[in-house]
This record gives C-alpha cells, structure tokens and sequence, in this order.
C-alpha cells in the first residue's frame, strides 16, 4: 500500500518508496541514467552520520546520491516492507 508522496531525503533507513517522478529536469536525466526511473523499488539502505550522503537499493544496485539530489526525487512511501 501507498501514501502520500515525499521526496527521497526525507526517508529513513529501512523504508521503501516507489518512484513517482522528479521537481528537477537537469538532474532528473541524470538520475534516469542511474536506473531512477518511475515506478521503480527504492529502499534506503544507509545514511551518513550528518546525513549526507545517502545510500539507496535501486535497480538491483547500491547507489549513493547527496541529499539535495535525493530531494529531488518524489516518491510514494509504501506502508508495508518486503
């Protein structure tokens, strides 16, 4: 189950989102080519003791991203872990 969007910095450790869609177009082709795309399982795997970066599971990879390039990303929290 799904609720309201966020963007992916605002996730903690251990939380699943689906990828909704993008706030930027310049990093959003960025993030694209690193397997960000909409409709895609993201979890955070990880996050630096001040918070920056981020590691997150997407595409079958690990992927650190900083956090004013993870808030760019609006996801769909999922209620429910797998």
């Amino acid at each position: 189950m799904e609720t309201a969007n966020k963007n992916l910095a605002q996730l903690k450790i251990g939380q699943l989102a689906i990828i909704d869609s993008f706030t930027d177009k310049l990093m959003a082709l960025k993030l694209l080519e690193m397997g960000c795309t909409p409709g895609e399982l993201v979890k955070i795997d990880r996050i630096a003791p001040l918070g920056d970066p981020i590691a997150i599971n997407v595409s079958g990879y690990m992927l650190c991203l900083r956090k004013a390039e993870a808030s760019t990303i609006l996801v769909s929290l999922l209620t429910t872990n797998i």
